[in-house]
């Protein structure tokens, strides 16, 4: 159960390169993953082929052994959430409370139900004085705790987030550390700040491990990934 990915292979047009050739692992439903890798090694392609922005030329991405390889981008968006590098580039309203709403209302909730988990997670993420501010004013930190929290209220099953940490503080690398800690869905982070996955991950995938081998086993404790690089 949980997210599978299984024999995926991927090349970008005009080339012969693959990024992706025959590649399989698992992300645990229950822990936080860290995908790690050097540049060009393939991270932020599988998290866009998980996430239906790319298709693969073959293999299979089943979520509780459920094939969603020809699922469409939005029904992928209702078991998936994905946090860019830069946040900014995924909200579009004129406040905080409308980017809150457009994903529940597009689901079909009720107005109601709209309502209470609007409020709910803004309260969560420490944003429900901005709920009338326009988002672009907000820091890099709050943009970020918007798409996380207009994301978590749709309840997906898995959370992909790509260089979380990547412009932010000691104190913000430490709360969002925490927030991660007790949400309950799978997660993975794609990151190279290795202090933040030694502190808060529990499962590690090395894409360059996995591109060595078909099938290769490439899953190592996030200890084990410790030690390797001391």
């Amino acid at each position: 159960m949980g997210l599978c990915i299984k024999n995926l292979t991927f090349s970008y047009k005009n080339t012969d390169k693959k990024i992706l050739n025959h590649f399989s692992t698992e992300f645990p439903p229950d822990k936080i993953t860290a995908l790690l890798g050097g540049n060009g090694t393939g991270k932020t392609t599988l998290a866009n082929l998980i996430m239906g922005i790319l298709k693969p030329e073959s293999g299979q991405i089943l979520l509780d052994d459920v094939d969603m390889t020809n699922d469409t981008l939005a029904e992928r968006g209702m078991k998936i959430g994905y946090v860019m590098q830069n946040p900014a580039k995924q909200i579009f309203s004129a406040t905080v409370q409308e980017e809150m709403e457009i994903g529940l209302r597009n689901m079909g909730l009720s107005e109601e139900e709209v309502g209470a988990r609007s409020q709910e997670y803004l309260e969560y993420f420490g944003l429900t004085h901005h709920k009338e501010s326009f988002p672009f004013i907000l820091s890099h930190g709050e943009k970020q705790r918007l798409v996380l929290a207009a994301i978590l209220a749709m309840k997906p099953k898995y959370l992909i987030l790509d260089e979380p940490t990547a412009n932010l503080d000691f104190k913000n690398r430490k709360k969002l550390g925490e927030y991660l800690k007790e949400l309950d869905c799978g997660i993975i982070i794609i990151s190279h700040d290795k202090t933040f996955v030694r502190e808060y991950c529990e499962h590690v995938v090395n894409m360059e491990a996995c591109n060595q081998t078909v099938e290769a086993e490439c899953h190592i404790s996030a200890q084990e990934e410790e030690n390797k690089h001391e």
